[in-house]
């Protein structure tokens, strides 16, 4: 796809002019709704397209969608458009990573638990049977060893962890990082020597309910869980129980299985239907992972988006290329 590539971005972005001066000569963007750039149009930047801003599109060859993960619906209209490449931009790994770190430390340290206690002037908790989780020396397994996960590694590594890392698809160069890193179907064989397992794959079909009552029972006792990729990736009730009983240490969960649907539930929805807010081992975080400071997100947004565009448009392979077919 060489020069004079045409890029439609139909929503305005806040930081338009710096986009413009990121990109590469020979790229035209037009940003809001343009009436006739729709037959143009090269690449269109967009996370939920309808079917006619694909098919109506003769020139169309790829979709970027502004951010991480593949919307079921414009997975099914791309499904029925495979001559269209599709592309994610990664700008929330940095944040989302540290708070992945942050929740694997408060877990594992019991943070929360003490904070509150202290709050009250009640010292006890320092000298009873409560205790804390010594992460040097341990294992983390990162299951999805992607973006986010390669850099909760390395602040693992940093910990004095073994890492090991888990893709559901192995590629060329993944043996030239400092981690083991292993195929889906070795997880099983993995679980029971990760005293940490942190999550930050993207729910499909086959990651729904991934981490269910059987895998669960295969992590050492009081083994320590992080999840900031999607709540559904982890049996509810098989959660809850596991923290109940103890066989489950501690977890740091920032995603989770029931949502507000509307401004005014903000206040007031619980994020699952079981009651984790009773249990002290659980770090509970609104799915905050991918935010930081609102001018930060726009930056960060329009650098990635700009490193899409600027491969595009010299013909080269495009970062972060999505599997339709997969999902990923």
């Amino acid at each position: 796809m060489g020069g004079g590539l045409i890029v439609h971005i139909p929503e305005a972005t806040p930081d338009e002019a710096h986009l413009r001066e990121l990109l590469v000569p020979g790229i035209r963007v037009v940003v809001g709704q343009a009436d006739g750039i729709e037959s143009e149009r090269h690449v269109l930047v967009q996370g939920l397209p309808s079917r006619e801003d694909i098919e109506g599109s003769p020139n169309l060859r790829t979709v970027v969608i502004p951010w991480s993960g593949l919307p079921r619906a414009t997975r099914e209209i791309l499904l029925d458009n495979r001559h269209i490449e599709v592309h994610n931009i990664h700008h929330n790994a940095a944040p989302a990573a540290e708070l992945a770190v942050a929740l694997l430390l408060a877990a594992a340290k019991r943070v929360v638990v003490m904070d509150r206690a202290l709050r009250s002037g009640d010292w006890r908790p320092r000298y009873g049977d409560e205790t804390s989780t010594t992460l040097d020396g341990r294992t983390a397994l990162v299951l999805g060893y992607g973006a986010i996960g390669r850099r909760v590694a390395a602040a693992c590594r940093g910990l004095g962890m073994h890492v090991i890392g888990v893709k559901r698809t192995l590629r060329p160069g993944d043996d030239d990082v400092p981690d083991d890193v292993h195929a889906m179907e070795d997880l099983d064989g993995l679980l029971p020597q990760s005293s940490v397992l942190v999550l930050s794959v993207p729910l499909t079909d086959e990651t729904k309910g991934l981490i269910d009552t059987h895998r669960l029972g295969l992590l050492p006792a009081g083994a320590v869980l992080v999840n900031i990729a999607r709540g559904r990736v982890v049996d509810e009730d098989a959660l809850f129980e596991a923290l109940r009983s103890g066989a489950l240490g501690a977890a740091g969960i920032d995603v989770w299985y029931n949502y507000p649907r509307a401004e005014e539930e903000r206040a007031h929805t619980p994020p699952s239907s079981r009651p984790f807010n009773e249990l002290d081992n659980v770090v509970m975080s609104p799915h905050r992972g991918g935010a930081f400071k609102a001018d930060d997100t726009e930056r960060r947004r329009v650098e990635a988006l700009a490193r899409v565009l600027n491969a595009l448009a010299r013909g080269g392979p495009a970062p972060n290329r999505v599997d339709v077919d997969r999902g990923y």
